[in-house]
């Protein structure tokens, strides 16, 4: 039975990859994709999601609009990583596929809730905010939901945007501790695990000879906004961030974690976005996710490559 995905996403390239994986994967139906200002704003959030769509050539799925903004404070962007459009690096045609009308939070609680149990599966690759907008409207979804798969936050890496936060805990702090706080079942993908799934020149290369059309746009997206990460980790070390939920879905056998507690600080100036996680159980709070913290690299690209193998 094919595994019902919806993505709820601020592309990206990393977000993209994520995308593409599942789109090209049999074992995956994508229900829709939700956009989130992250990022970059929404209405580039949104044109990016139908690019990747009409890239794929599946304009059937449905695009939603999500929210502008974060729950409680203002939007933080990262054009200074991925470039003003947030696809900076190769020009995509403008895309002409609708944007759908609803809500993206509406649809999420729409679809989940139409569904038998357990059979949705969310994949979160920006800040929570749709995700904690829907369970606003409807609490009942996170006993509904088989799983939100979240790219965020950070145990032993340290943060991204600031010494103690990761990017998209840090934008919306509050929806993260929402949507931790629900009692849906979160598996979570820290940075402690994206930088083990680095993207290397090699690596780029496979996209950009893959022989298809989708390989070597995202090689020119991937080299513009890997040089960042190149720069500040050093070469060939830049993170893949977002796919690392996809393939968790495809093959959770090549990662390894633990179910424990995650808290999200949204009070202290110098550590706001933070992910206090309980790796050793000190607190003997509930256990609400569960924290990936290691992958097989190779596995992993090999899954991704696979997919990519399938698209136009």
């Amino acid at each position: 039975m094919k595994k019902q995905v919806i993505f709820d996403t601020d592309p990206g390239p990393d977000d993209g990859v994520a995308i593409l994986t599942g789109l090209g994967s049999p074992l995956i139906e994508v229900l829709g994709v939700c956009a989130v200002a992250g990022n970059v704003p929404l209405h580039h959030t949104v044109r990016n999601v139908r690019k990747i769509l009409e890239l794929a050539e599946r304009q059937e799925v449905p695009v939603f609009a999500g929210a502008e903004a974060p729950l409680a404070r203002p939007l933080f962007t990262a054009e200074y990583v991925h470039g003003k459009t947030g696809f900076d690096g190769y020009d995509l045609p403008e895309p002409s596929m609708p944007v759908q009308p609803q809500h993206a939070a509406d649809f999420i609680v729409e679809e989940v809730m139409s569904r038998p149990p357990r059979r949705v599966t969310i994949c979160a690759l920006g800040p929570l905010t749709n995700i904690a907008m829907a369970l606003e409207r409807d609490e009942r979804i996170a006993g509904r939901l088989e799983q939100i798969v979240w790219m965020g936050g950070a145990l032993s890496e340290g943060g991204n945007v600031t010494p103690a936060a990761e990017f998209n805990c840090y934008v919306d702090p509050e929806a993260a501790a929402r949507v931790l706080s629900s009692g849906a079942h979160v598996v979570m993908m820290p940075l402690d695990v994206t930088h083990k799934a680095h993207v290397t020149a090699d690596r780029i290369e496979r996209f950009r000879t893959m022989g298809n059309k989708v390989g070597p746009i995202f090689a020119d997206l991937l080299t513009y906004a890997k040089q960042f990460d190149w720069q500040k980790y050093g070469a060939d070390r830049a993170p893949m961030h977002d796919p690392t939920t996809v393939v968790w879905l495809l093959q959770p056998e090549l990662f390894s974690g633990r179910k424990v507690n995650v808290e999200v600080e949204t009070i202290s100036p110098l550590t706001t976005g933070m992910t206090v996680i309980d790796w050793w159980g000190v607190t003997k709070r509930q256990k609400n996710a569960y924290v990936v913290r290691d992958v097989d690299t190779e596995g992993f690209y090999d899954v991704v490559f696979e997919s990519f193998r399938n698209m136009p």
